[in-house]
Formats: C-alpha cells, sequence, structure tokens
C-alpha cells in the first residue's frame, strides 16, 4: 500500500445527461485520521462543472489546515487545468491558447485562488487515478456523485478513519475493473445498431440517443442500453427480463 504524506482530497463529479441533472461527491483525509464526506446535487449542470466543484469544496473545507495536500482526481480536465493551463489563463485574461473564453471561467477562477491559498499551508500534489478501477476513495466519490445525480441520499460520514467503512488509503488498481471500464468505453465508440430503454417494465427501441435519453431522463429505476446488433439487442433485453411489444 503506498504511504501519503499530509492530507488527501478524493474528488468525483456526476452528470446524467451531460448537461443534466448533477452531483458532486468529495472524501478528505485528514493526516490519515479524521474523514469529512462532502457532497451536494445540482439541477442542471455538466460533468466537467462538477468535478471542478468537487475539487473546489474539498479545498474550501480544509483551508487553512497545515500540512502538505494530495489531490486525487480521475478527471484529466481538472488535473490538467490545475497543473498546465490555469496560470497561462489568467495571464491571459482567461482566454484559451485558441483566443477563446475559457469554460467555466468562475470555477476555474475559484479554483486558482484556493490553490494559490494553499500554498501558504504546504505543498498541494495532483494524483491522476483511473475511473472505475476499484480506487477505494475514487469509487466513495462516485457513489456520493451519483446518488445526488439520482436525487439520493448518500449518507454522508465525519468522523475517525478507525470508523470509517472504507479503506480509504488502497489506491491499488482493480485491474478486472480496469479492464471492464476499457470494454465500456470501446463499445461506447462503436455505431449502436439501436437504443433500448426499460422504463416502468416497458421496453422500447429507439434509433437516436436523443430518443432513448428523452424517455429515461429523470425517472427513476430505469435501464438503457446501446445495442450494437440484432443479437446484442437480443441479450439485453434477456438480461432485462423484457421485451419489446
Amino acid at each position: 500500500m503506498e504511504e501519503f504524506e499530509g492530507h488527501l482530497l478524493f474528488a468525483d463529479g456526476s452528470s446524467l445527461g451531460n448537461p443534466g441533472p448533477g452531483g458532486w461527491g468529495s472524501v478528505l483525509v485528514l493526516e490519515k485520521k479524521h474523514i469529512i464526506e462532502l457532497g451536494a446535487a445540482a439541477a442542471h449542470t455538466t460533468n466537467n462543472k462538477m468535478e471542478l466543484t468537487a475539487v473546489i469544496e474539498g479545498l474550501a473545507r480544509i483551508k487553512g489546515e497545515s500540512g502538505n495536500l494530495t489531490i486525487l482526481t480521475d478527471s484529466s480536465y481538472v488535473e490538467n487545468g490545475a497543473t498546465k493551463w490555469i496560470h497561462g489563463w489568467k495571464k491571459k485574461g482567461w482566454v484559451t491558447a485558441t483566443k477563446t473564453p475559457v469554460e467555466n471561467r468562475a470555477l476555474w477562477e475559484k479554483l486558482y485562488g484556493l490553490l494559490e491559498e494553499r500554498k501558504k499551508f504546504g505543498i498541494t500534489e495532483w494524483r491522476h487515478v483511473p475511473g472505475h478501477s476499484g480506487v477505494a476513495g475514487n469509487e466513495r466519490c462516485d457513489e456520493i456523485a451519483t446518488s445526488y445525480a439520482h436525487e439520493d441520499d448518500p449518507g454522508l460520514f465525519e468522523g475517525e478513519m478507525s470508523d470509517y467503512a472504507v479503506n480509504i488509503l488502497n489506491i491499488a488498481i482493480d485491474e478486472p475493473a480496469q479492464q471492464k471500464r476499457s470494454d465500456a468505453r470501446s463499445r461506447s465508440r462503436q455505431k449502436a445498431y439501436s437504443y433500448l430503454s426499460l422504463v416502468n417494465g416497458v421496453a422500447k427501441r429507439h434509433l437516436t440517443w436523443a430518443e432513448c435519453e428523452a424517455r429515461v431522463n429523470g425517472k427513476p429505476g430505469v435501464k438503457y442500453k446501446k445495442a450494437l446488433s440484432a443479437d446484442d439487442e437480443k441479450h439485453i433485453l434477456q438480461v432485462w427480463g423484457a421485451s419489446l411489444s
């Protein structure tokens, strides 16, 4: 198990539909002793906004706390922005190298201010962790974020690490989980044969994702999936225990 010095901040965001209803989740580990879980919902947002918000709120909560800090995120957008782009953006008046306004500027400005303030209390390092790969802190943040996005209560914890149910210091990668995510990404890039949705036990086929999304968006307990072929469509319906009317 890798050893960390100082504080840890795990952060993740979620948006259903991107844009759509969303949520963010953060887990602070203070000196390997105290755990603080944070999170909230947003009625209409994007995944990038939620990823940024998760880090911002974590930094705001630890503001003034002495000690080095490691921020662990699965968002390359946030990590690269904070470590490679943000100083150039500020210097140029918050425009990109292509002379376009920086997207989510207000959030980036908040993050910049908090990171600059953090320098008074210790060193801040960033660590990219693959999403949905078994890293305990990332998985818990994802659970918090997606629960809020679905208007569920994740039951936030604050207390001693000895009472915390999550093995938060374990950042080992679950190789099968990472492969499953890689397979899912590969599937998402393939051309769809159809999109299937299951709402209130009734399955329907859609020719476009927009049609499928419109049927499931905002409804509890739904299922939806892209089918890559007629056989794949049949298999999905079998797993769901449903059929097309």
